[in-house]
């Protein structure tokens, strides 16, 4: 029998590193990113230890003394892994006999309890915490940020690269599904070349890509005409007003404008101008590519374009377009 391990820390690893101990709570609604976790763990444990035996518990439909006969020795002395899913709706035996084993867990035996969320079975998840469990977040991508950097830390994890304005572009065609993402990125690092550029996941997700005003300008800030120009005509095609797209244009270059040549960190400078700390970030490594004079003469063009799509140009989709085009071939190169 093993010493009593020391209880581990309640927050730190994540469900990318975490290791096995006697007692694992995932929690959070994403159930990709908690099977992820399972399998880290259940792989870490197979290399500590050798054969792993898994037994899994529905904690809706617990029946007493389960727990507690799950981890009891075994004739083959593998190591034991009991996953005790659904504690968001546990039964009252399950609380009873979870509160009971957590208070004295066998320290031979890795116990992963996981619960999606809500009020149900708090008094055993403030146990588990208590008692020293390893807690694992596994909550939802919630914007296009975490997104992006869930799959640029997919690459990293692979020791591949992937250019941000391909993760960006990448996150924009598969949408939100975690799992998605992930297959996504699975097919690219199995299909693709070693460094994932914009023009790779164009080719592999191009046609999935909604071209959104945002999206455009994007691309025009990046300095990407020919893309800018191509999902501004995609646009158009699926109904985008000319007016909000000059909308994400300004929203964008004024951001831009309000950085350029600032010292600070992003949270002092989002403060100052009403926006969020990785709005900031982003506008400010855009900013890099444009001269004072270069932002007057983007702004100037969207300052035309503005009066053209509000009625005095006749042609208003010409009107943005020529506003995309100077904005992209501003800047540095």
């Amino acid at each position: 029998m093993t010493p009593p391990r020391r209880p581990a820390p309640t927050t730190g690893p994540t469900w990318r590193d975490v290791e096995p101990a006697p007692l694992v709570l995932l929690t959070g609604p994403e159930d990709y990113l908690a099977a992820r976790a399972r399998d880290r763990v259940r792989s870490a444990l197979k290399d500590q230890r050798g054969p792993v035996e898994l037994s899994t518990v529905d904690a809706a439909a617990y029946t007493p003394g389960q727990l507690a006969a799950l981890a009891s020795p075994s004739l083959f002395d593998d190591a034991k892994l009991i996953h005790v899913s659904n504690l968001a709706a546990m039964n009252d035996d399950c609380l009873a006999d979870g509160l009971a084993y957590v208070s004295a867990p066998d320290p031979d035996v890795v116990v992963l309890w996981e619960h999606s969320g809500g009020n149900r079975g708090k008094k055993l998840l403030d146990a588990l915490k208590a008692a020293g469990a390893v807690v694992v977040e596994c909550k939802p991508l919630k914007n296009d940020r975490d997104k992006t950097d869930f799959i640029v830390t997919e690459f990293r994890t692979h020791r591949r690269r992937i250019d941000p304005d391909a993760a960006r572009a990448l996150a924009a065609a598969v949408g939100s599904s975690t799992a998605e993402l992930a297959a996504a990125c699975a097919q690219l690092l199995s299909d693709g070349p070693e460094s994932i550029s914009f023009d790779d996941v164009e080719k592999y997700y191009g046609g999935r890509v909604e071209a959104t005003a945002f999206k455009v300008a994007d691309a025009a800030l990046a300095g990407r005409a020919e893309s800018a120009l191509k999902l501004w005509r995609q646009a158009l095609d699926t109904g985008v007003d000319p007016v909000p797209m000059v909308g994400a244009l300004a929203a964008k270059l004024r951001t831009i404008a309000q950085v350029h040549g600032t010292r600070g960190g992003a949270g002092q400078l989002a403060q100052r101008i009403g926006a969020a700390p990785w709005q900031v970030e982003r506008a400010q490594e855009e900013s890099r590519r444009f001269s004072e004079e270069d932002l007057v003469r983007a702004l100037r063009a969207l300052a035309e374009a503005d009066a053209q799509v509000k009625g005095e140009g006749r042609d208003p989709a010409y009107a943005v377009e020529r506003a995309i085009t100077t904005i992209a071939l501003s800047g540095r190169r």
